[in-house]
């Protein structure tokens, strides 16, 4: 049966997956995306396909849908650091006012609404793995809040509306996931890495490395999130890669062993963030015990197809420095 499924952020590197994903299976997909951070060209291989809409338009402002709606996936977000701290306002209205658009549509059609939150609400943890059920160490005031308290709200107002009004709601909480599609300027680690390669320059570390990042492959997330979405599981439940933890420098080291670049250490830079995590690492038995969902993409495997897709993406202009 063919299913009506809304995704908001949908041209964004996870809702594009996503949406892939849904097409593939035979089910009608509307993308909702004004374009701020998501691509136009993550989705252009699907804009002639008849199950397939596109509506370039801002969740904060409504959702102007009309019609079923079986699911939707509310994706939107200024997920990157240097995007949510450009943009501290706008990250808070689609974590809050977003939210409840898409609340208030899944509350009028019957509709499951899942909630991409994040691992940032546990903040600077002070426990590890990272458990539901842990309530996390977060700075109200910091540099991360708009982003971390924009999910944390989010969140807060899902249960809510589960409770008061009786919507099928769903809480994913996503840590750190890469592979094809991110932005290369998106500010993390992996595709900064990856970008120095490809204009030939040394892997650069800046201090000891000593942070730590659990990563897990954007093809092993969608495969969670699609089988939590068909659940009415209420959440919240990490989704992760427990045995891809590492630190930034060993990240380092095995992306100079896959590609045959040197690693440089630098002195530490002047610390822009006291709130990053020093360590990240989702428990992810929930998941395995509900949804049967074990990520399973060696990390070699998924730099290689991250590579690939950012040298397509910056062509020669990346040796020169000039994506």
């Amino acid at each position: 049966m063919t299913r009506r499924i809304v995704i908001t952020g949908g041209a964004g590197f996870l809702g594009s997956h996503l949406s892939d994903h849904f097409i593939g299976r035979g089910d009608e997909v509307i993308v909702v995306d004004n374009e701020v951070t998501g691509r136009r060209q993550n989705i252009a291989h699907l804009e002639s396909h008849p199950r397939f809409t596109f509506l370039k338009h801002d969740v904060t402002t409504g959702l102007p849908i009309d019609g079923p709606v079986d699911l939707i996936l509310h994706m939107a977000s200024l997920a990157s650091p240097p995007f949510y701290k450009k943009y501290p306002v706008e990250t808070l209205d689609v974590g809050s006012v977003g939210t409840r658009h898409c609340l208030e549509l899944a509350r009028r059609t019957g509709a499951r609404c899942v909630f991409a939150s994040t691992s940032e609400v546990y903040g600077d943890p002070l426990e590890s793995p990272q458990r539901e059920s842990y309530w996390g160490n977060v700075n109200p005031i910091g540099p991360r809040s708009m982003y971390d308290e924009s999910k944390r709200y989010g969140e807060a107002l899902m249960t809510a509306y589960r409770n008061a009004h009786g919507v099928n709601t769903g809480i994913l909480r996503i840590f750190n996931t890469y592979g094809p599609r991110m932005r290369w300027d998106d500010g993390r680690v992996v595709t900064s890495f990856l970008v120095q390669v490809l204009r030939g320059e040394p892997l650069t570390i800046h201090g000891d490395g000593r942070q730590t990042r659990s990563f897990c492959f954007v093809a092993d997330l969608v495969d969670g999130i699609t089988r939590f979405a068909a659940t009415d599981h209420p959440g919240p439940m990490n989704f992760g890669n427990p045995d891809n933890e590492m630190t930034i420098r060993t990240l380092a080291e095995r992306t100079c062993a896959v590609f045959g670049v040197p690693l440089v250490f630098s002195p530490p830079l002047p610390r822009q963030d006291e709130n990053d995590p020093m360590q990240r690492r989702p428990d992810i038995s929930l998941a395995q015990q509900v949804l049967g969902w074990t990520p399973a993409t060696p990390l070699d495997e998924g730099l290689k197809a991250t590579y690939a897709y950012l040298a397509s993406e910056l062509g020669s202009d990346a040796k020169r420095g000039q994506p």
